[in-house]
């Protein structure tokens, strides 16, 4: 911000426009500043009392008021009584979907203070309806906590129809209840008990959120993950809404982040039996680290700090991938595994099939990044790197055998990325474009922006054909693919770049791959996967979704990898033609224009199309049905690539025999 006295006139004519259009935002009071036509007063000032700016502006706190919100509720209620836990005052916690949707979160806490605030009323009323107030921001109420702001219970009090709290404590049972987040029921005792803890029991309010039906799975995920992180804690999450069998699930791992890594690998052949583990403490800073080798060639490497998933990494993550690498160094050249004329294994060699979990707890965690979701605090990389040295020093002398496994893979490792050194060099354009010695034949898009172009994966020549011909060529490039690629899951890098299909999508991309894969380098901003709606079609769809997954991920996680949905039928009827989707809208629809003088066709692939046919139906973005690829869980999307890719066959004939009943359009 610029002193007024030292703006010169362009700078004052900035400063004015600056302040167009502006919001203000703030917490308990929230005054929102609107800039419209006519005049503009005092009468223009919104004040936004208690939680009222919750309400108005939802996102803010729980970034969406769609299916991610409204899940976020349960978290937040959920980890106050984690923060109990890791107080060391909770053992169980409770989590029910009752039939209305409503949620109800119990646990063994101490239970929510209930004796008078400064600010005149009970603390469990002040934590329920003030934002930024709880036990987290001084004293020894928490120690650690999740929670990052101490808005999370009373944000999710503002945005429930209605909350009910009860709290168990010095002899008591106390209840307090809310409607949108305003008083409606006062604090009063309501019973004696010896027990303490806290209920919550809430419903998410209808007018704030579009979905409003609670995902089993999606909560499963996050109470084990949980349950892993915090050894010896149960958790039980149990299901109401089935009117003929309740469904419940306990989460309780004596072994906690060790039983994690098993339960990441446990469809993998692994190489050390038992997780590598390790913890160590430095002033208010605990490191828990548990890591195993498997017999895959890509890394699987999870961290927490306070039990939030930093998906970016951070300091943690830099200062362990350090130690590692510099530690199997030093075994491999003690124990002669490495002469001295060799090279040094490169952190991306020691990482191949490492599967491994870091949990950090830290008094005061620093976050940034996009999603906030990045570990910043700069002391924390040596506290890491001291540790983890010590740790795996400590591992490797003591189990030499194992240990000359995970070197020797290593070394194997190395040797490939050097031939992988070599392969990508092929990949590498001298100009804008040079691909011509490949065998897919990439037709481009005239567009320079990669934000407006669009990039078709098609199955073969025929569709290929047709595709070229009936898209727009302004903004949609296809890309034609001979037969099907190679299976990621079970190669190394140096034959990924070998399979002449890739590296022509590795050189029409632009972003590189693997370690070297840069998203702001994408020539594309939507890469569409178009094949046939049948056995073969789907195969490739898998094998390409297993490639970018492994080696591509951030284009999965930016939402830019989509699949196209071409219709199964035509229907002709005179000079009307419609097209359907599936064997249900084909039914609808013979139902709904009558069975006479009906011509229908079943396109057996994209190929049988015309090319004004399948711009019509599936590359016309005026009217074109396409499906994202979205990547909610990280750890669910890996599992099933494994197996479905991978080499087990055990998991993937169950795979099959459990969803069997959902084939539909199996050819014979």
């Amino acid at each position: 911000m610029m002193d007024k006295e030292n703006l010169t006139p362009e700078q004052e004519a900035d400063k004015e426009l600056d302040f167009e259009n502006v919001e203000i935002h703030m917490d308990e009071k929230s005054a929102e500043v609107s800039a419209v036509e006519g005049d503009y007063g005092a009468e223009q000032i919104q004040i936004l009392e208690g939680l009222e700016a919750v309400r108005k502006r939802p996102g803010m706190y729980i970034g969406s008021t769609s299916e991610r919100g409204l899940h976020h509720l349960v978290y937040e209620v959920v980890d106050n009584s984690i923060d109990e836990a890791l107080a060391g005052y909770c053992t169980h916690i409770e989590v029910t979907i009752h039939k209305d949707n409503s949620v109800t979160v119990v646990d063994d806490g101490r239970g929510i203070p209930v004796d008078m605030h400064e600010s005149g009323k009970p603390a469990v009323e002040v934590v329920l309806t003030v934002l930024h107030a709880g036990g987290k921001f001084g004293g020894d109420g928490y120690k650690v906590s999740g929670g990052l702001h101490g808005v999370g219970v009373s944000v999710v009090n503002a945005l429930s129809s209605f909350m009910d709290v009860e709290v168990r404590r010095d002899g008591h049972a106390y209840a307090i209840s809310f409607a949108r987040g305003i008083t409606s029921k006062n604090l009063t005792v309501i019973g004696d008990t010896d027990a303490s803890g806290t209920k919550v029991h809430f419903l998410p309010d209808t007018n704030i959120f579009t979905d409003t039906v609670y995902h089993f799975d999606i909560l499963k995920h996050r109470l084990r993950e949980l349950a892993f992180l915090n050894k010896g804690i149960t958790i039980t999450l149990t299901d109401e809404r089935d009117e003929e069998k309740e469904h419940k699930e306990i989460f309780f791992y004596e072994g906690g982040i060790s039983s994690f890594v098993k339960h990441l690998n446990r469809k993998k052949e692994v190489i050390n039996p038992e997780p590598v583990y390790f913890n160590g403490t430095k002033d208010t800073t605990v490191v828990e680290i548990a890591m195993q080798y498997n017999d895959s060639y890509v890394e699987n490497i999870y961290s927490f700090v306070n039990n939030i998933n930093t998906e970016e990494g951070g300091t943690h993550l830099a200062g362990f991938k350090i130690a590692l690498t510099r530690a199997a160094n030093d075994f491999a050249r003690k124990q002669g595994v490495l002469k001295s004329s060799d090279e040094n294994l490169s952190g991306e060699d020691v990482r191949e099939g490492l599967t491994c979990v870091i949990s950090l707890k830290i008094r005061e965690p620093q976050f940034e990044g996009q999603t906030k979701t990045k570990l910043g605090n700069s002391e924390i990389r040596g506290i890491v790197d001291s540790i983890v040295t010590e740790g795996l020093s400590e591992y490797f002398e003591e189990n030499p055998a194992i240990t000359k496994k995970i070197l020797e893979k290593s070394i194997m490792a190395a040797r490939a990325r050097e031939a992988a050194r070599k392969a990508r060099e092929l990949t590498r354009r001298k100009n804008a474009l040079e691909i011509s010695s490949l065998p897919g034949k990439l037709a481009d898009c005239s567009v320079k922006d990669p934000a407006q172009a669009e990039i078709y994966i098609v199955e073969g020549d025929s569709a290929g054909g047709s595709a070229k011909q009936g898209r727009d060529r302004r903004f949609q490039a296809i890309l034609p693919l001979r037969g099907k690629i190679l299976n990621v899951e079970k190669a190394r890098l140096d034959r990924i770049f070998g399979n002449a299909e890739i590296r022509t999508m590795i050189t029409a991309f632009g972003n590189g791959i693997g370690e070297e894969f840069d998203l702001d380098k994408s020539r594309y901003h939507k890469i569409i996967i178009m094949t046939d709606a049948d056995v073969d079609g789907a195969h490739i769809r898998t094998l390409l979704l297993t490639f970018f997954y492994r080696y591509m991920k951030p284009l999965i996680e930016h939402g830019r990898v989509y699949i196209a949905q071409p219709p199964l039928y035509q229907i002709r009827k005179g000079k009307q033609h419609w097209y359907t989707y599936s064997d249900n809208e084909l039914a609808q629809k013979l139902t709904e224009v009558g069975r006479d003088n009906i011509l229908v066709q079943r396109y057996k692939g994209l190929g049988e199309m015309n090319p004004e046919q399948l711009w019509e139906t599936t590359m016309n973005p005026e009217g074109r049905t396409m499906l994202r690829v979205d990547m909610q869980d990280a750890e669910d999307a890996d599992d099933l690539f494994t197996v479905l890719m991978g080499d087990k066959v055990e998991p993937r004939r169950q795979f099959i025999e459990e969803h069997a009943n959902l084939v539909r359009n199996l050819d014979i």
